[in-house]
């Protein structure tokens, strides 16, 4: 089976991380841009590995 890599996973587990640890310094632009650019391009690598795994 071919790898397949989510290009920001570090980058989604800080996010995580920070939301959920350190509330107070969280950045409603940063959240917005996660939104709006990252989120379309997570979606395509899980929909991308779920169809080549035989998932969902």
């Amino acid at each position: 089976m071919k790898q397949i890599t989510i290009t920001s996973a570090r980058q989604i587990v800080d996010l995580r991380n920070r939301v959920i640890h350190s509330y107070d310094t969280v950045d409603d632009v940063i959240i917005w841009k996660v939104l709006i650019t990252d989120l379309p391009v997570l979606l395509s690598e899980v929909q991308q590995l779920l169809n080549e795994s035989g998932g969902y």
